[in-house]
């Protein structure tokens, strides 16, 4: 029997949120509603179709651990993350764009001092990456603090092979001098892929997607008085810049990192020589 419930069973479910004392909750469990119903209305899936649906995402909830967060790799490869991101982010002209903190921001960096090797392996290429953190204004920020991570020369990070990758490893949280300049020593990255053996691996494989992200090296930079920024830079020329499988990659992002011939900045930066070097600079948005 057809009941006026079941005939307008999204307004019944929007009604039942009239209680939400959160204003913002209720609007956003309201908006889900309607655009969760609208979806179903559209594509017609059978009961079948949704039990696999509810088995996928419970399968995403179960391969989290503490150094994997499968539902953020899920958010990134469905392109919802960059979305959010953009949708939030209020940049100042000038200001350094922002793009998705990424699934393996799962451990604190230790502290490191300006100059310090983040690559304890030192199975890459050796590199060094220089610059500034400014206000928009082109005013120096001293005191930034820059929260750095990036993956190993083959593509992985530490918390994926924690039997071959001391803690920590390509990981450091650096405090900018008092012209707001930073410098460390890592290696060159790499491209590599996506964790592949888990439900967001069989998605991407259902799909005929890549799992191919370019090289980059990530950043969260924060200075008293500005927004933070979460963001990456990528390797100029880097295969995958134009296919991310995230879509994090923004033009503004992309750096050289350049062939070095220089023993006397080798040797400020106590590196060997010749060398790569990063040059660039983090700009916040003052709040």
């Amino acid at each position: 029997m057809t009941t006026e419930f079941t005939k307008d069973i999204t307004g019944a479910v929007v009604d039942s949120l009239k209680g939400t004392a959160d204003p913002r909750l209720r609007e956003l469990l309201s908006a889900l509603t309607r655009h969760l119903h609208d979806f179903v209305r559209e594509t017609g899936p059978t009961t079948e179709e949704w039990e696999r649906a509810i088995g996928f995402l419970t399968a995403t909830g179960q391969t989290c651990t503490d150094t994997r967060q499968e539902f953020i790799l899920l958010s990134d490869v469905l392109g919802v993350s960059m979305l959010v991101e953009t949708l939030g982010g209020h940049r100042a002209p000038g200001a350094t764009e922002s793009t998705v903190l990424g699934p393996f921001h799962m451990t604190e960096s230790p502290v490191r001092a300006l100059g310090a090797d983040i690559d304890l392996v030192g199975a890459g290429e050796p590199c060094a990456v220089s610059g500034r953190v400014l206000s928009s204004d082109g005013t120096p920020l001293p005191g930034a603090v820059l929260d750095v991570w990036q993956a190993d020369a083959e593509g992985y990070y530490d918390v994926q092979r924690p039997d071959i990758q001391p803690p920590g490893n390509g990981r450091g949280l650096f405090t900018a001098d008092a012209e707001g300049r930073f410098w460390f020593r890592t290696c060159v990255p790499s491209p590599y892929p996506i964790p592949t053996d888990g439900p967001v691996g069989d998605l991407l494989r259902a799909t005929g997607r890549h799992p191919y992200r370019p090289a980059h090296i990530h950043f969260i930079a924060s200075a008293e008085g500005h927004a933070s920024v979460t963001t990456h830079i990528f390797v100029a020329g880097s295969p995958y810049l134009d296919s991310d499988a995230v879509f994090a990659v923004k033009e503004s992002l992309v750096a050289d990192f350049a062939e070095t011939d220089d023993r006397s900045l080798a040797g400020e930066f106590g590196i060997p020589n010749p060398f790569r070097h990063a040059r660039f600079d983090l700009v916040l948005e003052p709040r």
